[in-house]
């Protein structure tokens, strides 16, 4: 069981800044993947940006690359998802993600690859 508590969030105006972060804890002496998804209202969830715990290269969805960082400190199992630039259609409820540890690659953009979910948080962007 891996266990995920996010932070973070909150709300910007378009142009802004806003962090996330994510924990994870439990059964995390096997690499897996992290990620973090969004659900914007009335849409689908989708992947935003993934990461291997034992990897260094971070995957982003075409939506946001460029302007969103992903970075993951392995001394805290601790996963950031810095957005910068930020615009409206960003506005949704941001999770935390993980797989299974059978599966450690640096992408798992895809609900299909997902075993866990956080909590979530909101991310409120204004035009």
């Amino acid at each position: 069981q891996v266990n995920l508590l996010e932070s973070g969030g909150g709300s910007a105006q378009a142009g802004g800044t806003v962090r996330v972060s994510c924990a994870a804890s439990g059964a995390t002496d096997r690499a897996f993947c992290m990620a973090f998804f969004r659900e914007a209202p009335g849409k689908r969830r989708e992947g935003v940006a993934s990461i291997s715990t034992s990897g260094h290269n971070p995957s982003y969805a075409a939506s946001v690359q460029g302007r969103f960082t992903l970075t993951l400190d392995k001394t805290k199992n601790t996963l950031y998802l810095q957005m910068d630039n930020l615009k409206p259609e960003d506005t949704g409820v941001y999770y935390c993600a993980a797989t299974d540890p059978s599966y450690s690659g640096d992408w798992c953009l895809h609900r299909n690859y997902i075993r866990y979910y956080g909590q979530g948080t909101e991310v409120t962007v204004s035009s």
